[in-house]
């Protein structure tokens, strides 16, 4: 096997894992997954919104995980690590997942993406969008956006001060799709550039 197809091979695993764990941890508020290989096998840190519903009671949901990812996906001797999402209101797959969360309850989704975007401006971020796509209001799919503070499209800076997300929940009229990005709180090289340009204040 090539040292290409190994690459490849590995990454597809991995991608067929944290879809496993994002289906099995929703209620937990599933934020993604990192894959560590150690001298005694494959670390997996899953962070979440609600630690204590990953491990379950005495231990018994991560034992499970452990036992299906070993046995049905094939990862040698996987030791499983749970670690907090410290502030869930700027994460953008723990957000996508409320609001899809809240489209299954029944509450509209205009609602659901204002009541998001509101959570995620008072938690410190300096921008949100919000992207709800499907048959909305009649039988024809379309989409509608929600925006609040500022948002980067483009640039480098976007690489790591945007985090985004995507996820879908089927619901009576079809297939609807959630898409958020937020604008952390951190700083740009904009930001560096205009403060650096800036006149001294007289003293």
């Amino acid at each position: 096997m090539s040292v290409m197809r190994f690459f490849v091979n590995k990454a597809a695993k991995n991608m067929v894992i944290d879809n496993y764990l994002k289906s099995e941890l929703k209620r937990a508020g599933y934020a993604g997954v990192e894959f560590q290989k150690t001298p005694l096998g494959n670390r997996v840190v899953i962070y979440a919104e609600r630690p204590g519903m990953v491990i379950g009671r005495q231990g018994s949901t991560i034992r499970e995980l452990a036992q299906t990812i070993e046995s049905k996906y094939h990862l040698e001797s996987p030791q499983i690590a749970v670690i907090p999402v410290q502030t869930p209101e700027l994460n953008a797959r723990i957000m996508a997942g409320r609001v899809a969360s809240a489209l299954e309850r029944g509450i509209h989704f205009r609602r659901s993406a204002f009541i998001a975007l509101r959570q995620i401006s008072e938690a410190g971020a300096r921008g949100a969008e919000i992207i709800i796509r499907g048959k909305l209001s009649t039988e024809r799919s379309r989409y509608e956006k929600f925006r609040t503070g500022a948002t980067l499209k483009a640039g480098n800076p976007r690489k790591y001060a945007m985090d985004t997300a995507v996820t879908h929940v089927q619901l009576k009229p079809g297939m609807f799709g959630i898409k958020v990005n937020i604008y952390l709180p951190v700083n740009t090289i904009d930001d560096i550039h205009v403060v650096e340009q800036a006149p001294k204040a007289a003293e």
